[in-house]
């Protein structure tokens, strides 16, 4: 830890530029809006809390899904990446007290011997806080006190995972505050799933967290999910004459949770007609032989997103494959290959309650007309709402992001970069 107003200073004469850079690129301006936020974020915790001098700065990253839509929750594959936009914060160590202040965001307060699950608190930051204290707890780690005021521009809704980011922030503060830094990144993403899962009331997969926490360029293979195998993928994204781009289409994730229970619902519906828990280890064949019995039983829906979470696990290999074969013509096709079969079979661009709203859908049709047959485009993250991805030529980018931006307005489209690191102490 380090004390506050020298650590402000520190950083406003560019001595921790190089972490910066490590964590968010060196790109125009990167780093001197990053000391900015830094020092904005220091300047807030010392209103709010003078009393506290020694502090530390921790970071968690919002993470890029690139294939494997909808897989993690039934024990599939996924490519993922960890990304530039994080949240940040700072933090200060103290006994009892459980105090975190997000910024534009009322506080949550409470104390470490009061973190029982209460249905009252779903949906709320308190609740997550709650959950990753028991997460520590019930794996016998230690958990104690803080303070923190954070700020993100992890956007929420955008599919860029706001709320995994959070919870792996929480996790990194209690790992390095209480653990000596000792709990690894896959437990890290465990405790955050449970959090999310348990207490919050979101029964997401296991990608979002595994993805911040880890960070970098990997691949997740759940078929165990008590011990995911992770692998870092070694390409050099930067190299292929491309631009990674989110695009805000103005949705969001509210009061979509149903939307986004019916997915492994009805794929572990398929799988259960087979004695399986999850849809792992079918193949499409089984499904295609059954489908007459299947769709009568269940649903012609549940039928099709069974063959996407199939053909979707496929791709992950191929993906990963090509990436490190340095084929980036053949891993661009099987971006637009995971698309279709998002739009078409696994049916997460748009929101059945709503047809009349079709952000998403717009978003790829005008990407379709941009681009052509350069680049590729894909539904980004859970769906129903938020983002599309696109990769896109170098040559193309001013026009595609000109072209989004007014569409869905100015700043819609952001270009990312790749982060190397996921959780971590930014500045001690």
């Amino acid at each position: 830890m380090s004390n506050l107003i020298e650590l402000k200073s520190q950083i406003a004469q560019g001595e921790h530029d190089s972490a910066f850079s490590r964590l968010y690129g060196n790109g125009e301006n990167v780093v001197s809006y990053q000391r900015e936020r830094y020092i904005d974020a220091l300047e807030a915790f010392s209103k709010l809390y003078p009393e506290y001098k020694e502090v530390s700065i921790f970071s968690a990253p919002g993470r890029t899904e690139v294939c494997g839509n909808h897989t993690d929750h039934n024990n599939g594959k996924t490519l993922a990446a960890g990304i530039d936009l994080d949240v940040i914060g700072v933090v200060a160590k103290c006994e009892k007290r459980l105090e975190v202040q997000s910024k534009g965001f009322k506080p949550d307060i409470l104390t470490t011997d009061n973190i029982e699950y209460c249905e009252s608190e779903k949906n709320s930051a308190k609740a997550l806080i709650k959950g990753v204290c028991n997460g520590f707890k019930e794996r016998g780690y230690n958990f104690g006190g803080f303070v923190a005021y954070t700020t993100s521009n992890v956007l929420k809704g955008s599919g860029v995972s706001s709320s995994a980011a959070f919870e792996v922030l929480l996790c990194t503060i209690l790992n390095h505050m209480y653990n000596d830094g000792k709990v690894d990144a896959v437990t890290v993403a465990q405790i955050s799933q449970f959090a999310e899962n348990k207490y919050f009331g979101k029964p997401s997969g296991l990608l979002d967290q595994t993805a911040s926490s880890v960070g970098g360029f990997i691949t997740i293979d759940f078929a165990d999910p008590k011990k995911p195998e992770i692998e870092k993928i070694n390409f050099d994204f930067a190299a292929s004459g491309h631009l990674l781009c989110i695009v805000d289409t103005g949705g969001n994730h509210a009061d979509l949770t149903h939307e986004y229970a019916a997915i492994p619902n009805e794929m572990k519906q398929i799988a259960a007609h087979f004695g399986f828990e999850t849809l792992r280890g079918l193949d499409r064949e089984k499904i295609v032989k059954n489908a007459a019995v299947l769709r009568e039983k269940f649903s012609d829906r549940a039928v099709l997103r069974a063959l996407h979470f199939v053909d979707e696990n496929d791709r992950v290999d191929a993906q990963a494959k090509a990436l490190k074969e340095g084929n980036f013509d053949a891993f661009l096709s099987l971006v637009k290959a995971s698309g279709r079969s998002s739009f078409m079979y696994l049916q997460n661009v748009y929101t059945s309650l709503n047809t009349a709203e079709q952000g998403l859908s717009l978003a790829l049709c005008i990407s379709d007309g941009v681009l052509g047959d350069r680049g590729a485009y894909r539904v980004h993250g859970g769906g129903f709402g938020g983002t599309i991805q696109a990769f896109v030529p170098a040559d193309l980018l001013d026009e595609y992001k000109a072209t989004l931006d007014s569409v869905f307005g100015k700043g819609a489209c952001k270009v990312l970069n790749i982060r190397a690191d996921g959780g971590v102490v930014a500045i001690a």
